[in-house]
């Protein structure tokens, strides 16, 4: 066999017998060194695992992991259902809109989908179960919504993205995700809505609408978190990676002196459960740095660039491939590592069909957003499942409801680029 083929089937074999995914991708590159070029090249495993972290933007994975978990912490998530249920009343179907509403907002602070669908849940589904909705439902609806968090700024896929892709602006990948990610959110409303309505669940009689100027009072320091995020890049005040360090200061002081459910203790806990996440967020960066270099020295993602361009002239139905494939990768893998692994192949494809860089990387993360929510893995799913305490193949039926309404939103966003490019054009950031 090729060296190419060594590593390919390598990364698989060891996939597929359960090794986490960093061991896979770096003892994969590490056989595809020795096939393909020389033993004596692991002398350089350590200064590839060190040039794959050693990269600025990369800080701002760390600190809003970081954000999410305080915010999480501090009381955010309760009061912006209490808010969101003012504002939509008691009606059928309304705890459904409140949870996708709020799924939306706390993505703007956490920038992650399984810390969304967390905080959301444990929320919202004891109030949706009172109400009347199955429990699948629930959690099924708040794994789907949480997934719109890696498309709503800030993101922490999106971050990796504009790293792996080389004159991608990072402001203009983030301006382009929130109307996709809107987007994304409104079309799971629909089915949410009405599914609600046809079953007779939560009748509006038995629900109280708390009074909206003071839930809006409470709710005011989480809603000020997405604005001063995206106002702050906007004006150019601070660079995305210093957002970052902005909204965790924001965070703690939202805690400790509005909500004043953060202590001490409680950050320092806090601190310890963001440095364990970013440990193995980091581990995955780090070791696929490998990977990417043996797949770069010994020509394997040309390779596989060159077979995809081969396959057909036309660029429509290679996007749809494309669009099927990273599908079908989200329904087995995170963001990060999907990036990690398929962009080296991609971003070749991508220049020969002359797609835009910024628009593509919202499909990507659109692919990965429903893949979240779509088992056997998905991610998200088994956040709210647990948390719920029933089982994942309990949600199939609900999950493929939600999997058709975000599809028909990622059609309509590859279809229209200009729904992602027309806000980051607007606001002057490069979008080639």
């Amino acid at each position: 066999m090729s060296p190419d083929a060594w590593m390919i089937l390598s990364f698989l074999g060891l996939l597929i017998a359960g090794v986490p995914v960093a061991l896979s991708l770096g003892l994969a590159g590490a056989v595809g060194i020795v096939s393909g070029l020389s033993p004596m090249m692991l002398a350089t495993l350590g200064t590839n695992t060190y040039n794959s972290v050693a990269k600025y933007p990369l800080i701002a994975i760390p600190l809003f992991i970081l954000t999410g978990l305080i915010f999480e912490r501090a009381g955010v998530a309760a009061r912006l259902v209490r808010f969101a249920q003012a504002l939509i009343g008691p009606r059928h179907g309304g705890l459904a809109l409140v949870a996708v509403l709020v799924c939306m907002i706390m993505g703007g602070m956490s920038g992650s989908g399984p810390a969304d669908a967390a905080a959301v849940a444990m929320v919202m589904l004891p109030s949706m179960t009172r109400a009347g909705y199955p429990r699948p439902f629930s959690a099924t609806l708040i794994a789907a919504s949480a997934s719109t968090a890696i498309l709503i700024p800030p993101s922490v896929a999106l971050i990796l993205y504009s790293i792996v892709v080389p004159g991608v602006d990072l402001r203009a990948l983030f301006a382009a995700g929130l109307f996709p990610g809107i987007l994304a959110g409104l079309s799971l409303l629909v089915p949410a809505f009405w599914l609600s309505r046809r079953h007779g669940w939560e009748a509006p009689t038995e629900v109280e609408r708390p009074p909206l100027g003071d839930s809006f009072r409470q709710a005011l320091p989480a809603l000020f978190a997405p604005v001063i995020i995206l106002g702050g890049l906007r004006s150019g005040l601070f660079t995305p990676t210093e957002a970052a360090v902005v909204a965790v200061a924001y965070g703690v002081l939202v805690g400790v002196f509005v909500t004043r459910e953060l202590g001490m203790r409680d950050l320092w806990q806090l601190f310890g459960e963001a440095a364990t996440i970013s440990g193995v967020v980091m581990l995955i960066i780090a070791l696929a740095g490998i990977f990417a270099w043996a797949g770069t020295m010994l020509g394997t993602f040309r390779h596989m660039a060159e077979w995809l361009i081969a396959l057909s002239d036309d660029g429509t139905l290679l996007l749809i491939l494309i669009m099927l494939a990273v599908l079908a990768a989200g329904m087995l893998l995170d963001a990060i590592s999907i990036y990690l692994i398929l962009m080296p192949i991609l971003v070749p494809v991508m220049q020969h069909f002359d797609w835009n860089p910024v628009w593509f990387g919202i499909l990507l993360a659109m692919n990965i957003a429903i893949g979240q929510f779509t088992p056997p893995v998905a991610v998200n799913l088994m956040v709210t499942t647990e948390v719920a305490k029933i089982r994942l193949e309990q949600t199939l039926g609900w999950a493929l409801v939600f999997v058709v309404a975000m599809a028909g939103a990622l059609l309509l966003v590859a279809l229209f680029p200009e729904i992602a490019l027309w806000l980051p054009r607007v606001l002057g950031y490069a979008v080639q």
